[in-house]
């Protein structure tokens, strides 16, 4: 895991093709693209446009390639889910994963207007900050905020949250329940940036954290985005159970105990639970004592 991470780091940016050529500068203005992607995508846009499965030689013809480079193409197509093929005849036609992006284009979409009547419910309940957060690749991205309603309140700078996975509670509730690969790929684009002396600083100190994560149902930021700020999050679910985004509350870390810490995070679970069921997900997070 820790070696993984480390190399995913150290790959650097790739050198210009052509730099110090005469000319070349003119040329880089022309987008470059990757000969094999584009064959692939023509193949998935035939199969969207048949009214029936296909075969090998008709696929080939119609993206005007060779069998054997469309069978290749094809082979890893299917693998990756985004073409099947049928066990009688051997055609082709579009696999699930295609449904699968299609449905995840369209939560980007729907989670802000879906979770927003219940992010107000829990603003008014609990009178502290709300978050609605999403991974978007690497980079952590808050959807929404709505201000606590006590005079004394906190505040944070979200745009500096791209790189914060690691150090706040809406990104820890993200990563928690993701593979250890996903994770890896996270950590290794934006590191274990340092935003506080209690920020994690070591991978296994952040394994160890989403382990608890997990155990508990929620996760906790304890002043290590911001001093002086604690923050409860938990995973938002879709239908099949996977994570889509999460949500949180943040409040100045004097409030951050008894009772009302209490009801903050079972008014949290419970926020987060009516958004995963309006997506389909039929089980409420049970809150560990």
């Amino acid at each position: 895991m820790v070696s993984r991470i480390r190399k995913a780091m150290d790959n650097g940016p790739a050198d210009t093709v052509g730099a110090g050529v005469p000319g070349a500068q003119k040329r880089d203005k022309i987008p470059k693209t990757i000969q094999s992607v584009e064959r692939a995508l023509d193949i998935l846009e035939i199969l969207a446009e048949a009214d029936s499965e296909m075969a090998l030689n008709e696929l080939a013809s119609g993206a005007h390639l060779n069998t054997s480079t469309c069978h290749h193409l094809l082979a890893t197509l299917v693998k990756r889910g985004y073409a099947g093929q049928t066990s009688r005849t051997r055609n082709y036609f579009l696999g699930p994963q295609i449904t699968e992006l299609s449905d995840s284009r369209l939560k980007q979409f729907n989670l802000l207007d879906i979770a927003m009547p219940e992010l107000r419910r829990l603003n008014e309940k609990t009178l502290e900050s709300v978050h609605l957060a999403v991974l978007q690749g690497a980079s952590l991205v808050t959807y929404a905020k709505l201000d606590s309603k006590l005079p004394i309140r906190v505040g944070s700078d979200e745009g500096t949250k791209a790189d914060a996975a690691h150090a706040t509670a809406t990104g820890k509730a993200i990563l928690a329940w993701l593979p250890e690969p996903e994770i890896a790929r996270v950590i290794a684009n934006g590191g274990l940036k340092q935003f506080t002396n209690k920020t994690i600083s070591t991978i296994s100190e952040l394994m160890e954290d989403l382990r608890l994560v997990r155990r508990n149902g929620y996760a906790l930021d304890n002043q290590e985005f911001q001093i002086g700020v604690v923050c409860i999050g938990t995973a938002i679910r879709d239908h099949s159970g996977a994570v889509i985004g999460s949500v949180s509350s943040s409040m100045p870390s004097m409030r951050a105990e008894g009772e009302h810490m209490k009801m903050v995070r079972r008014s949290l679970i419970d926020c987060a639970a009516e958004i995963s069921a309006r997506f389909g997900n039929p089980e409420k997070m049970q809150e560990t004592s």
